[in-house]
């Protein structure tokens, strides 16, 4: 078995640790995930190591130091660090020319040729699901005879193997967390709108929504919803309560947990005898019946993606959801006393000027406990790039612009009618008019007055806030 590094490279000042992925530029607060698709390939392989870097506070040359004693290092990698991750993989191959290094991610799997051959420095890609994948080269199998690996053949050849079938029993993976708890530190993950310390979990992987921007379902989940066992979910829940007393909240990062209601209620149920704080990324259309038997069994947040208050905008994006449906799902959560943190897209097909002023008047009516403004971002891989490319809304085979080289997010796509620049500073004029409000005011100072920590954690937010406001409208 090979000595294997799992790796976070350290990133771009300021940005940070994203869903699976770094995000895609500096958060307005800044915040940090679990860095689970790296965690899981790293439960396979005994003697293993996963480092994050960004999380740590690494630098690169303490990151470089680190992964030369490594046989093997495998780098999470995505569209807006790509470069920066490639030349970390060179420098470290100019320090030991034997490494094996390889890359993981939406980014090598959609694009595994012009991957390999962007560096030299970069022996594989792993495309699809690479759990397994990563053991097999770990565990010295010839490339030849790994599916899902494109690799640098001893000629200099790019070659593409069959690829890797879905892992159909996903029980048969090994849980997380006891590798959060041997590699990681808990204290440095922290999202705004989730209690503190907290970790996420999948309990499943793939996404039945057809959302034509969303990344991982077309890229390497799918779109059919392979889940664990409500035992074995509820197990490592267990697990996490047992083993890691610090943990507060558990956030099951499923891209829609929701999906399959009777699951949903069952796993509610086993957390509630638990006893464990929790929360889930859901979709707006859960049933008033169902959120009550999660909120009565430790539910405590819903994340929720809300796009856009258009309903034709909710159409050409293929939601699957009307604002109708959305405004009484944030009744029933209002009544019951869920929270919500509810994400919002602008620039997305059919935007315009009219259509972003009815957004901001439609978050303000369902007003979430707290928001994400993001611009549109046509990712390699996914149906919104495709159709950029095909209607001249960006040009093809070009460099995606994703942020601008202070990490500030950019909007990568414009229209006749609406300029890159005009999407640009409409998101700080939507989060203005969301969060100056004297009502929205109050509630943040209510919450402050709650606790001391809580008071110390939204004014540290506040500082944050005004300063990613500031550099936005720079």
């Amino acid at each position: 078995m090979k000595k294997t590094l799992f790796l976070q490279a350290p990133s771009f000042d300021g940005f940070d640790g994203g869903a699976g992925s770094r995000y895609q530029a500096k958060r307005e607060i800044r915040s940090f995930w679990y860095p689970t698709w790296l965690a899981q390939p790293a439960a396979l392989i005994p003697g293993s190591r996963v480092v994050d870097a960004p999380a740590d506070g690494m630098s690169v040359e303490a990151a470089l130091d680190l992964a030369q004693q490594y046989d093997l290092v495998i780098i999470h990698t995505s569209t807006p660090s790509f470069p920066s991750d490639a030349l970390f993989a060179e420098h470290l191959k100019q320090r030991d020319p034997a490494i094996l290094i390889g890359m993981v991610g939406a980014k090598v799997a959609v694009d595994p040729h012009n991957s390999l051959g962007a560096s030299d420095a970069i022996d594989f890609v792993c495309r699809e699901e690479f759990d397994y994948t990563c053991l097999e080269i770990a565990q010295g199998h010839p490339f030849c005879d790994i599916k899902g690996l494109s690799y640098r053949s001893p000629d200099g050849s790019i070659e593409h193997n069959e690829a890797r079938p879905i892992i159909e029993n996903m029980d048969e993976l090994p849980f997380v967390a006891p590798v959060y708890k041997r590699d990681l530190k808990v204290e440095n993950y922290f999202i705004g709108y989730l209690n503190y310390p907290y970790v996420s979990i999948y309990t499943g992987r793939g996404c039945r929504s057809r959302c034509t921007f969303c990344l991982w379902p077309q890229t390497v989940g799918g779109h059919r919803y392979r889940v664990r066992s409500v035992e074995n979910v509820l197990e490592e829940v267990n697990w996490i309560r047992d083993n890691m007393p610090e943990v507060k909240e558990i956030m099951f990062d499923d891209d829609t947990f929701t999906d399959f209601k009777p699951r949903v209620e069952e796993i509610a149920r086993g957390l509630g005898k638990l006893g464990v704080t929790w929360s889930c990324n859901a979709k707006a259309n859960v049933p008033y019946s169902t959120l009550k038997i999660m909120k009565e069994n430790g539910l405590r947040l819903l994340l929720v993606g809300y796009e856009s208050g258009d309903d034709q905008i909710l159409l050409n994006i293929k939601k699957g959801l009307r604002t109708d449906i959305a405004r009484r799902f944030a009744d029933d959560c209002r009544k019951l006393g869920i929270k919500v943190h509810g994400t919002f897209i602008l620039g997305l097909p059919g935007e315009t000027k009219e259509t972003i002023e009815k957004t901001i008047q439609y978050a303000k009516e369902i007003n979430p406990h707290t928001i994400q403004v993001s611009l549109a971002a046509p990712y390699p891989g996914t149906a919104l790039y495709r159709q950029a490319v095909e209607n001249g809304w960006m040009e093809e085979n070009k460099t995606v612009n994703l942020v601008s080289k202070e990490g500030v997010q950019l909007a990568a796509i414009g229209y006749p009618h609406l300029s890159r620049e005009d999407i640009y500073h409409e998101l700080e004029r939507f989060y203005k008019r969301f969060y100056f409000r004297p009502s929205k005011i109050w509630e943040i100072v209510r919450e402050m007055l709650t606790s001391r920590d809580m008071m110390k954690r939204r004014l540290r937010e506040g500082v944050e806030f005004f300063r990613f406001l500031r550099a936005h409208e720079a």
